[in-house]
């Protein structure tokens, strides 16, 4: 029961912390809304951080219903999730880091700032930045490979560390962003971004991989 509990939890905190990545995403949503104050910011993140876990919550649940009603199988939902976030991760290499964000903050300044922040919170802030197609992937596939087993009380609790744990890193890298780029600086900000944009890259570089190799390998060679 033990051993059931630990698996479950490692499986999807270590499946789902790289591709969540909630460390670059906080600094660029902190991007997206330069001029909110640490108020704002805080109800942000509690915003984001719930939203997180009910997308994460009913990827994990209704994953292999999805699949099954669709006929998806997981290699083919490794490559399309590996593909988006490839192409996330290169356009945030690509982007301008002066004219981006300061097209975004005209964009913020242009409307309320409290009504713009909840308008946002759910999209494009919680969905795609923090939890985006890749990781609703990733969630739906592991929530698809259920214990061989079946499903047990620990395998449940599993599953609930798993998304507390997520969503405490999500609601502590939003809260503490702003400190965080302060005591970074500007500059250094923008190193530690596009070091998370590489990151994210290589992750959907890694699973578009996985999956071409498994859709390779069922490829019958005459």
């Amino acid at each position: 029961m033990l051993k059931d509990f630990t698996q479950t939890a490692l499986l999807l905190i270590t499946g789902l912390f790289p591709i969540i990545n909630p460390i670059g995403s906080a600094f660029i949503v902190l991007s997206m809304v330069p001029n909110a104050t640490p108020a704002e910011r805080t109800d942000l993140a509690w915003r984001i951080t719930t939203n997180s876990f009910v997308i994460l919550l009913v990827s994990l649940l209704m994953g292999a219903y999805v699949l099954t009603f669709f006929g998806i199988s997981i290699p083919v939902l490794r490559v399309s999730g590996g593909l988006i976030i490839a192409v996330a991760g290169w356009n945030l290499l690509q982007k301008p880091d002066d004219d981006d964000i300061a097209d975004k903050t005209q964009e913020i300044q242009a409307t309320p700032a409290t009504g713009s922040l909840e308008s946002k919170a759910f999209y494009p802030l919680t969905l795609p930045l923090m939890v985006g197609p890749g990781s609703i992937s990733v969630a739906i596939a592991l929530g698809s490979s259920t214990p061989r087993e079946g499903l047990s009380a620990a395998h449940f609790a599993g599953v609930a560390l798993a998304l507390m744990v997520l969503c405490a890193s999500i609601y502590a890298c939003m809260r503490f962003a702003g400190t965080l780029e302060h005591f970074l600086g500007s500059v250094r900000t923008k190193i530690v971004m596009r070091l998370f944009a590489l990151v994210t890259f290589c992750i959907g570089m890694q699973l578009l991989w996985l999956g071409l190799s498994d859709l390779l390998a069922s490829v019958k060679w005459k």
